[in-house]
């Protein structure tokens, strides 16, 4: 069972602390061997460039000054992969989940969470698909046009997740020249907004997305 729940704008730094409360007492239970849950969170943040464990910092294109200029952040994180936006406009999904629940690894719930965020997108007739050696879920791969909608970093320790995905709906993509997005510089981004050229209800995609994620997990 995944209970879901939306902390709603936030900052990206008390998230990651209400995160890390989660994820720590989710494996102290599992070193208790009591049992455990799987929290998936929904929120949005305010302008925030957060860069990976093994990123390369040159990707953030902007210095102190112009970051205080655009009104954003910058957070240096604990998650895997280089560095991406979040902002208003986005779904960010943090999973907190003990994937011995599901009785799967951490290659299998990443290729699950791309999943869930494909039939989602489906739904409203964007077709779109994994690029290889590459996270994330993408549009026109193999293309000139290629294209990121939503991008994914994640931490686990002891089968336990947190960080997660962030897709991009009625997101203002302008945020993204700023920076080389996951350290690419030959690929764009994109939203659903962009895509369908009208703004999308956030709530409605919020209820598809976690409809689909508990179809995918629960039925392992």
């Amino acid at each position: 069972m995944i209970h879901t729940t939306d902390w709603g704008l936030i900052e990206y730094n008390e998230a990651w602390n209400k995160q890390e409360e989660i994820f720590k007492q989710t494996i102290q239970l599992k070193l208790d061997n009591k049992q455990t849950t799987n929290t998936l969170v929904f929120c949005e943040h305010p302008h925030v460039y957060t860069l990976g464990k093994s990123g390369d910092e040159q990707n953030m294109l902007l210095n102190y000054i112009q970051l205080q200029a655009a009104d954003a952040q910058f957070v240096k994180t604990n998650r895997g992969g280089d560095i991406t936006y979040h902002g208003p406009g986005q779904i960010v999904g943090y999973p907190i989940f003990d994937l011995a629940n599901f009785n799967i690894g951490l290659k299998q719930y990443i290729f699950l969470i791309e999943e869930a965020i494909i039939n989602t997108l489906k739904y409203y007739d964007i077709e779109s698909t994994r690029l290889d050696g590459a996270t994330g879920v993408w549009l026109n791969v193999g293309m000139p046009s290629c294209r990121k909608i939503c991008a994914i970093g994640v931490r686990s320790s002891r089968f336990v997740t947190m960080h997660g995905f962030a897709l991009n709906i009625n997101t203002d993509l302008t945020y993204f020249k700023h920076i080389n997005p996951c350290g690419f510089i030959d690929k764009g981004v994109t939203s659903l907004q962009n895509e369908l050229n009208m703004e999308i209800n956030m709530e409605e995609v919020k209820t598809i997305l976690a409809d689909n994620l508990d179809k995918l997990f629960v039925t392992q």
